[in-house]
């Protein structure tokens, strides 16, 4: 159980408040003047105080007192007493963020019942605070193709610095995982990730999610750059922040502080930024929409996170991996992808990359047979793959159904081939082997049919040629 720090020029006071929630149980500090009580508070952060309004031969009274506690800690709740009592003073405090306002002489079990409250109001924020914090997302990597050991490199070389990252990449790509990877790579790794979802935050409701908010109502309430306090704030989705909180933002990570909405004393942070977008940034400054100082401040150390489709080598490891998680997580059969519907996974097309490949293994999970392989009947029942009708036949494009035999089985080998080069990352000599045709015959037979192999991003892709040289 938290302590209570107990404010109180009357020693006879504090030392009899302190007699009575001992024997009920608290533990206790006491403290008879200001620079007394802020050195107790800041040596260790109580769950309670207790604060006397008036204290004699102190730089600060109980209202200066509540202020500055109410600006580092809005958390801890802070409970007034006062002999002189009286609605103005109870209004002030309450306005300033106090919990409640007891009158001298005070009545012992009314006492205890505004400190009970008072204490579990400290237990559930806290207890809020630490679940806003931790981590939801596991911050595996899980990947060996070229593509994604370039990206993990370039994630490596980060980690132990406090540079800005922007994290670029299509939908569902794993952003928010590298995200976590540096965090949980960093020096910062036992401090806060507190993640913004910019596309999911109401436009008008966005500065008080981020900056927090006082009011008499409600007293202060904590934003989520004072939570990410000491460690990473990741913008999710940048590209989608209303552009007037963009130029606070761009204040803010000048001046490492800001103003809580309705506040007046600035609120100091230690933060590390990390940002991700799906949106060409600089088409959006071009347009108006992102601010062109913001972007050049995040966009510090650029990083791109491959598709899906740039790294069909990891979709039998990242396959099984989430089989294995929904099986920890949900209590979801473990089973196995047979090698047929490993084929038929990396030949599909993955719009929606990392989360679709996600939703498709816990679908077939769900739905399908909890014993055996998963099948590729049972993958092509459960998609509606181009080129497939219900009854399993192929359906040929309209296209080659007009071209005689022979190119007919020119085109068809071209893109089959094509397919298995890029679901191979570009390696001929395992393409070669799939395909059953020895490594000599596969690139005669690629380049009769016009196809190239370049390298991009680290993996060898096939590309059909547009003319014949």
């Amino acid at each position: 159980m938290s302590d209570i720090l107990i404010v109180d020029d009357e020693r006879d006071i504090r030392e009899l408040i302190s007699d009575i929630l001992e024997d009920e149980g608290f533990t206790t500090r006491l403290a008879g003047n200001s620079d007394d009580a802020m050195k107790e508070v800041h040596e260790k952060r109580p769950g309670l105080l207790i604060l006397d309004i008036w204290l004699k031969d102190s730089k600060m009274d109980g209202i200066d007192i509540l202020k500055a506690v109410k600006t580092d800690y809005p958390e801890v709740p802070v409970v007034i007493i006062s002999g002189h009592g009286n609605i103005e003073i109870a209004v002030a405090a309450i306005r300033q963020g106090a919990y409640d306002f007891i009158e001298k002489p005070f009545n012992i079990d009314q006492l205890l019942v505004v400190i009970r409250r008072a204490m579990e109001t400290s237990r559930l924020r806290r207890e809020n605070i630490e679940l806003r914090r931790k981590e939801t997302v596991p911050s595996e990597m899980i990947g060996s193709s070229a593509a994604f050991r370039a990206m993990q490199g370039q994630l490596d070389k980060v980690t132990k610095s406090n540079g800005r990252v922007m994290l670029s990449g299509p939908s569902g790509s794993g952003k928010e995982s590298a995200a976590r990877y540096i965090h949980s790579n960093s020096n910062r790794a036992a401090a806060p990730f507190v993640t913004v979802g910019c596309a999911a935050i109401e436009p008008d409701q966005m500065e008080n999610v981020l900056f927090g908010r006082e009011s008499p109502e409600k007293g202060v309430e904590m934003g989520l750059l004072e939570e990410a306090n000491g460690g990473i704030i990741y913008f999710d989705e940048i590209a989608d922040m209303p552009l007037g909180t963009q130029s606070k933002i761009l204040r803010v990570l000048v001046d490492q502080q800001f103003l809580r909405v309705g506040g007046a004393n600035k609120v100091k942070v230690d933060l590390r930024v990390v940002s991700s977008t799906s949106k060409n940034l600089e088409s959006e400054v071009s347009a108006g929409r992102f601010r062109e100082e913001l972007y050049h401040r995040l966009n510090v150390v650029p990083i791109a996170v491959p598709s899906l489709e740039d790294r069909r080598e990891d979709i039998p490891l990242l396959a099984q991996h989430f089989i294995e998680r929904l099986n920890k997580d949900q209590g979801l059969a473990q089973r196995v992808v047979s090698e047929e519907a490993l084929a038929l996974l990396q030949t599909m097309t993955w719009p929606g990359n990392l989360r679709q490949l996600k939703n498709m293994i816990e679908r077939l999970l769900i739905l399908g047979d909890s014993n055996g392989d998963i099948s590729a009947k049972e993958l092509s029942a459960g998609e509606a793959l181009q080129g497939n009708d219900d009854s399993g036949k192929i359906v040929l494009p309209s296209v080659m159904a007009t071209l005689p035999l022979r190119e007919a089985r020119e085109e068809f080998e071209r893109e089959y081939l094509l397919t298995q080069i890029n679901r191979f990352g570009g390696n001929i000599s395992r393409t070669a082997q799939f395909v059953g045709m020895e490594r000599s015959a596969l690139h005669r037979k690629l380049k009769s049919l016009g196809v190239v192999t370049s390298n991009r991003s680290g993996a060898r892709i096939a590309e059909h040629e547009g003319e014949e040289e």
